[in-house]
């Protein structure tokens, strides 16, 4: 992949790192919210991917494609609904999202827990590394497995390994249908509940609860929705309706999801069968239990203390001050992992300082 916006990123970075410039890697900037505050100096500088935009190729036969890092995302989907196709992990979509972005956050919407995470449908990226090299790994057929950790890695990484600049995605056909269905419980009896579907031949693909209200959704073929929502019970919800709700869990739209003022926003993942914590604030919960969003002025190091006894672990998401740190501190082996994966990719440390942890 060669071009002339992929040339001005290389001859970018070369600089960066021959005059030890910070480079600031943006997007659609529609996460700046995400992680840790980026540590700017006076002579950093924004390495923008959106010229790098464009679908390189899409195989609707073999469920792949391939799209550049500032492709938006809403034009990616757009391209994969007109083939009934879609990104199966419902990556969320704020305002003027990418692709590259979209990876790089390794967000996942409300059908993670059934079909899995973004890294788990990345097949290989072109990566533009600290030294102004361009790396590819792994490639665009699903049985290719060179370099395919690798590509995974890069999801979730915040760009603080190299700029993405080009994914290769495995993607899959919309279910035949889908119905969600309503429960009027507490969070307790949510919990139970979905703990006891869990071990179910049901086809749950995403679950919400919220102020005593729990949404399932169903999907899969139409004999197999049918039966399980008759045998659910609950209150069916009309299509649109459906629709708007996941639409607003998804995008992170609803109400819930911005803090009032002096509170944070944390994502707890935990065992999906860990009982509702004792932390007060506002909590809604998601993936079958696993992933509970806490709303809260309490401490950080008591929401932090309460994930790990639960044997899970906490992100701050939303905070005015992100000063305790974003995500939770490594342990010495992962921490020296990540000292040498940086150092491999990025060894001047010019992409994203501070972004993923301080010392990165």
């Amino acid at each position: 992949m060669k071009n002339s916006a992929l040339q001005h990123l290389i001859d970018q970075v070369r600089h960066a790192q021959a005059h030890h410039t910070p480079l600031h890697i943006r997007g659609g900037d529609s996460k700046h919210f995400y992680g840790n505050p980026y540590t700017l100096r006076s002579h950093s500088q924004t390495l923008d991917t959106r010229p790098l935009a464009g679908i390189s190729s899409y195989e609707p036969s073999e469920l792949v494609v391939t799209a550049r890092a500032g492709t938006p995302l809403a034009e990616l989907e757009a391209a994969l609904a007109d083939q009934g196709q879609c990104l199966p992990f419902e990556p969320p979509r704020f305002a003027d999202s990418t692709v590259g972005g979209m990876v790089a956050a390794g967000l996942s919407g409300p059908a993670r827990a059934s079909v899995g995470a973004v890294r788990d449908y990345v097949l290989g990226t072109t990566v533009l590394n600290g030294q102004g090299e361009v790396l590819t790994f792994g490639g665009q057929v699903i049985k290719n497995v060179a370099g395919y950790d690798v590509s995974r890695v890069m999801a979730g990484s915040l760009g603080v390994l190299g700029v993405l600049c080009e994914v290769s995605l495995k993607v899959l056909p919309f279910a035949p249908a889908s119905a969600t269905l309503v429960f009027a419980v507490d969070q307790s009896q949510a919990l139970q509940q979905l703990a006891a579907w869990a071990s179910q031949p049901l086809p749950i693909q995403a679950s919400s609860w919220f102020q005593g209200h729990l949404h399932v959704r169903l999907s899969g073929a139409e004999a197999a929705v049918r039966a399980a929502s008759t045998r659910l019970g609950g209150s069916l919800l009309e299509p649109d309706i459906a629709a708007a709700w996941w639409a607003c869990v998804r995008d992170q739209s609803h109400a819930f999801f911005q803090p009032h003022a002096g509170e944070s926003l944390w994502r707890l993942s935990l065992p999906a069968t860990t009982p509702a914590l004792d932390l007060h604030g506002s909590s809604f919960v998601e993936w079958g239990g696993a992933q509970r969003w806490l709303r809260t002025h309490v401490q950080p190091k008591l929401v932090r203390a309460a994930a790990a006894q639960a044997g899970g672990h906490a992100t701050l998401y939303h905070a005015a001050d992100k000063s305790p740190g974003v995500f939770t501190p490594l342990s010495a082996p992962l921490a020296r992992i990540q000292q040498q994966l940086k150092h491999a990719f990025d060894p001047a440390g010019i992409f994203n300082p501070g972004r993923l942890y301080p010392d990165l």
